[in-house]
């Protein structure tokens, strides 16, 4: 087993630095030239969108609940224990490229839900399914890939990555004296709950959980920042020192302005997961109005992910000084969690520990619910209806059951395997069918104050996509979509498509 484990950490580094990274560097290059910094233009938009994204949606799932159940998959440990790592093994300039790669990502996250939702059908429950899967089977006429896309996210989200929320979950809680088994036990009960009830009822839980629980956490950091306000400029220096490896006495312990860069970069991209793929499944339940709002609403996502959250983790944790984040740390384990509890300790009092604990726990939680979205969207893609949302649904249970006992190092590096390659087989489907989705931008932005109320409309573009799903989007302005649940041809995972 261990002569595995060392395969799959080697063929992991190889996908990861050779193919993923300049992958996604290259996409969100491409995309801010092609969108013209959608990023940067658009963002009074987005604050538009976001204030009316939760009515107008009928019986389906509204645009908010969509951007939520997204939310709550990205804004996960990988806020608390990723940033901890990247600083740990990169050191502050880490934080440097994390900024850099979620301010391109905001672009890469655009494309993928704005695709995600032109490529959608309807479902039996009055909601949408699409995502990579689907774009890459009706967008480029590939099922094959779309195929190998399912597999790898439903590994990696749907069993892999809910064993690892569940381990934190019961690390977290085993400090304060309470047996793993009690905690798989809770965890397998509400998690019952709500995931068999569907994706709607994961929608309706994480409309509320995912932003409460940032603003409780962004609160506590900004109250550490406050209290030390005069040390933060000296802090935000040092990122900047370090991002170029200008001070090597800021190196993390694996060293220097590479380890810096790919940490940076990795993290980011695992706690954003712009490119990745998987946010894109939630964007496209949503029933809304034009294409483009659900792909902003993304864009958004990114941005109070790394920008806000992650940034005010690292801060956080850099005003603890060196002391705290490196001594004796070598691996992603022990830089987990419990290193930001710390920091957040020496600032504010150890009464923080219980209230961080929750806090985890909570976050974690929350990705488990976004991860179980994501794998029963790619189960309708694969074919298996009823039966097989169910058993994704027993799976997901079972996954946070197991994984709050068992030990997860080689689970968690197969699934950073299965999870880049996903993302490679995603990136470069968006790269060859982006120039839709600032079409959809494009037409959007034609509307110009009234862009909030915006209908989408084939005949208004330019070039129209291959492969929609009929009647999902009105043919011309004036006509009306058909609602979520009018299923074209009877079959809710093919339907009829206009080439």
């Amino acid at each position: 087993m261990t002569q595995l484990h060392d395969l799959v950490l080697k063929i992991g580094g190889w996908v990861t630095e050779l193919g993923l990274v300049p992958l996604l560097a290259i996409a969100g290059v491409v995309f801010l030239v092609m969108g013209r910094g959608q990023q940067f233009r658009t963002a009074g938009l987005m604050l538009k969108i976001i204030r009316g994204s939760r009515s107008g949606h009928g019986e389906g799932i509204s645009s908010f609940q969509a951007f939520c159940i997204s939310l709550a998959s990205r804004v996960g440990t990988g806020n608390i224990a990723g940033v901890a790592i990247a600083l740990a093994l990169g050191g502050p300039g880490a934080i440097f490229w994390m900024w850099i790669m979620a301010l391109l990502g905001m672009g890469t996250a655009f494309v993928e839900a704005t695709l995600a939702q032109i490529y959608k059908q309807p479902h039996e429950d009055k909601s949408f399914r699409g995502g990579p899967a689907f774009y890459m089977q009706r967008g480029l006429g590939s099922r094959p890939m779309g195929i190998a896309f399912a597999i790898f996210l439903i590994f990696a989200f749907g069993l892999a990555f809910n064993m690892v929320q569940a381990n934190t979950i019961a690390d977290v809680l085993s400090t304060h004296g309470i047996p793993t088994g009690w905690t798989a036990a809770v965890l397998v009960v509400l998690t019952a709950v709500i995931v068999l009830g569907g994706i709607r009822s994961v929608a309706r839980v994480t409309e509320y959980l995912a932003p409460i629980m940032a603003v409780i956490y962004v609160l506590l950091a900004v109250t550490v920042i406050v209290v030390r306000a005069p040390e933060v400029p000296g802090v935000l220096a040092d990122i900047f020192r370090g991002a170029f490896g200008l001070d090597q006495a800021l190196a993390g312990t694996a060293g220097g302005m590479i380890a810096a860069l790919m940490n940076g970069v990795k993290r980011g991209m695992f706690s954003n997961e712009a490119g990745m793929g998987s946010a894109p499944n939630a964007a496209a339940t949503a029933t809304v109005s034009h294409p483009a709002h659900q792909g902003l609403l993304q864009s958004a996502g990114v941005f109070v992910d790394t920008i806000v959250v992650c940034t005010a983790t690292a801060v956080m944790i850099l005003l603890a000084g060196p002391a705290v984040y490196t001594p004796g740390v070598t691996t992603r384990e022990e830089a987990g969690a419990s290193l930001t509890q710390t920091a957040l300790a020496s600032e504010l009092g150890e009464w923080t520990l219980p209230v961080m604990s929750v806090l985890i726990f909570v976050f974690a939680f929350s990705s488990v619910l976004g991860n179980s979205t994501y794998a029963e969207v790619n189960m309708d893609f694969l074919g298996g209806k009823r039966i097989g949302e169910y058993a994704i649904r027993l799976l997901v249970v079972a996954a946070v059951g197991i994984g709050a006992v068992a030990k997860l190092g080689f689970v968690w590096d197969l699934a950073d395997l299965a999870m880049s390659l996903m993302a490679i087989i995603n990136l470069i489907a968006i790269l060859l069918l982006g120039k839709h989705a600032f079409n959809a931008l494009r037409h959007l932005e034609r509307f110009g104050k009234d862009a909030p109320d915006a209908v989408y409309s084939l005949d208004e573009l330019p070039e129209r996509p291959k492969g929609i799903v009929d009647g999902v989007w009105p043919e011309r302005a004036g006509d009306r979509a058909r609602p979520g649940g009018d299923v074209p041809g009877g079959d809710v995972h093919g339907g009829s498509s206009r080439a």
